[in-house]
């Protein structure tokens, strides 16, 4: 069989942003990419350079690519991408290939050079991590900003410190500078509804958490926190038809082991039981409840079994099943109050 058709594609997400700068840096680059595309890869890449380059904002812009590509020409790219990053004071690519729901190769493109922008910067975010390093981390982001005051990814991570040190009003004035330079990045936008969370701005909040979707991809785990907290601000205005939407996508999703979001599977099958209830579609409500219940309770902040199976218990009585009264007399022994009111009510106490 001829080698070509012996090929085998899969799928590839492309997206990404960087920043030259200044005329020489976009110049060069910009015949750099040329010309290793067509030297060291034979133009088997993804991108022409028409499709990526903008001289009028001196960047590289991928808004999102989604496509069935060839290992051989996803490394291609990934390759000459990295190149391209070295040149760019900020921003950041990042790029997947999967197949079947896993990812098989995850790249992150950005500038590791040594101008004095690019290493303040990652100096910044490194401390960023670190807990009582939010002052000296400041620093470093300042100085970034003070070199290259476009420098989006710098206003956004000091958004983050300012953040974790409850300074929300100068959290929420960096995560929005950061948006106004580059809107591509989607934890600028989940980071400040966060800030809307903390104002009870439900509204705002849910604006921001779908523009986290719509810039971020499934794959990301922050695409899923954005989803999760949408689905918290709809149940607060009591939107429960858009809830329901989220918290249903949210469960049926199957995350890796040490993916964050599997902190609040139970959570979600609990609040998505509830929601069935409240529509009347009790047998369903009655399976998500029992999926809640397999889910081991993260500590402190979950939902208890006795929540879920007071609920269960309506759910159960409302379908016309055995076994109501028990599921409630379960949740008042594991200390429901709720359960114990309930019981009273029908005479069970």
């Amino acid at each position: 069989m001829d080698q070509e058709f012996q090929k085998i594609y899969f799928k590839t997400i492309v997206q990404g942003r960087l920043e030259f700068g200044t005329a020489r840096s976009f110049e060069k680059v910009y015949k750099m990419f040329v010309q290793r595309a067509e030297q060291y890869h034979k133009n088997q890449v993804i991108f022409t350079e028409e499709e990526l380059f903008d001289e009028t904002k001196l960047t590289m812009e991928i808004p999102r690519f989604v496509g069935q590509i060839s290992e051989k020409v996803y490394k291609n790219t990934i390759a000459l991408l990295s190149y391209c990053a070295q040149f760019a004071v900020t921003g950041s690519i990042r790029a997947w290939m999967s197949e079947s729901g896993k990812i098989m190769h995850y790249h992150l493109m950005e500038p590791t050079s040594d101008k004095a922008a690019v290493q303040s910067f990652l100096k910044g975010r490194r401390l960023v991590k670190e807990k009582g390093k939010e002052e000296e981390a400041i620093k470093f982001l300042n100085k970034a900003i003070e070199k290259y005051d476009r420098h989006a990814q710098a206003y956004e991570r000091r958004a983050k410190v300012c953040f974790r040190m409850k300074n929300y009003h100068d959290a929420a004035r960096d995560y929005t500078k950061a948006i106004g330079l580059d809107p591509t990045i989607p934890s600028a936008y989940f980071g400040r509804a966060r800030v809307h969370l903390i104002n009870k701005d439900w509204e705002l909040a849910i604006e921001d958490f779908n523009q986290t979707l719509k810039k971020s991809i499934a794959l990301q785990p922050i695409y899923w926190k954005a989803r999760k907290l949408k689905a918290e601000c709809h149940l607060k205005l009591k939107q429960f038809d858009l809830a329901e939407f989220d918290l249903k996508l949210y469960s049926n999703r199957k995350f890796g082991k040490d993916n964050i979001n599997n902190k609040y599977i139970r959570w979600s099958l609990f609040q998505y039981g509830c929601i069935l209830i409240k529509k009347g579609e009790y047998n369903e409500a009655i399976v998500q409840l029992n999926k809640a219940l397999e889910v081991p309770p993260q500590p402190k902040s979950d939902i208890t079994d006795g929540e879920i199976l007071r609920m269960r218990g309506i759910a159960k009585k409302e379908a016309g099943k055995n076994g109501y009264i028990k599921d409630i007399k379960d949740a008042d022994k594991l200390g429901d109050k709720k359960a114990k009111t309930l019981l009273a009510a029908l005479g069970k106490k």
